[in-house]
């Protein structure tokens, strides 16, 4: 039984860990995507090469997830999960920030909680207790409350156009924790992120490589007066930060607790990143 809570400790601290990073990666991406120099598609192909690089370099010390060996059936899983959590998440999260408030983009990732449930009671036939509806629904209804009031940001309002990206980047990012629960405790974390981020950035490139390569931050074709070195340090937090910590830390969380209550987790994202966004003057809150 101790051994179980310590376990239990390790997956709840882990997910904590990772809830933390990606509610400090929603203002920095708003502020990425607000520059000028850098589009929502340019960001997500940077966050997904640089950890993929990252991914496959830090696993070549470590004898556990370089020898690893992946089956057949699993990389489909893989790339299942490339696709939804890094590909289709990432790109409809900061493609969406072009028409999001900051408060909004992270009061509608506490959807993630919904999508999950659902998902896992489809194909986990993880059971939905009274207390998890209770929770999900007040949950969900707080936060469709706040966006449909009229709370808007410094930078914009937010149209249906964005809610919906953001919508479908949160319904992704459930999809992917159910589709990397199944091979969690198969194989080591290093060895599901490196293969994750390796066919993401193979499935992003032929689309938005052209954003990136060609983008103003690294032209230098860009007018006014830019602070490039706080785009830069934007661009390394969301990719070594949120890319590389947070979603190493996903498959470890996944080993020792279930889907649906490490993303109750996301539901700390509004109350930190807006927080943020609004010293940071970001955004306003009514």
């Amino acid at each position: 039984m101790e051994k179980e809570s310590k376990y239990k400790l390790i997956g709840h601290s882990a997910v904590l860990v990772t809830t933390l990073f990606s509610s400090i990666n929603v203002p920095v991406s708003k502020y990425l995507t607000s520059s000028g120099v850098v589009s929502g598609e340019a960001v997500t192909l940077w966050r997904a090469s640089v950890a993929c690089v990252c991914f496959w370099l830090i696993s070549m010390f470590v004898p556990n997830s370089r020898n690893e060996k992946v089956a057949p059936k699993d990389m489909l899983v893989l790339l299942g999960g490339a696709a939804f959590g890094m590909s289709f998440n990432l790109l409809a999260f900061l493609v969406g920030f072009k028409e999001v408030s900051t408060i909004d983009a992270s009061i509608i990732g506490s959807m993630i909680p919904l999508f999950t449930m659902v998902l896992a009671a489809v194909f986990l036939s993880e059971p939905i207790s009274v207390r998890k509806v209770l929770g999900v629904a007040f949950g969900l209804a707080g936060g469709m409350l706040i966006i449909f009031s009229g709370v808007r940001g410094q930078l914009g309002g937010s149209s249906l156009w964005g809610i919906a990206l953001h919508t479908f980047a949160a319904f992704s990012y459930g999809t992917y924790l159910i589709e990397n629960r199944s091979i969690a405790s198969r194989y080591h974390p290093l060895t599901i992120s490196r293969w994750m981020f390796l066919f993401a950035t193979l499935l992003l490139l032929p689309f938005v490589g052209r954003d990136l390569f060609c983008s103003p931050l690294l032209t230098g074709d860009y007018a006014g007066d830019v602070n490039t070195l706080d785009i830069w340090l934007g661009m390394l937090y969301v990719a070594l930060g949120n890319s590389v910590i947070g979603y190493m830390l996903v498959p470890v969380s996944l080993r020792y607790i279930r889907p649906t209550t490490a993303s109750m987790y996301n539901y700390l994202q509004p109350l930190i990143a807006s927080l943020i966004a609004i010293l940071w003057g970001q955004d306003v809150l009514t």
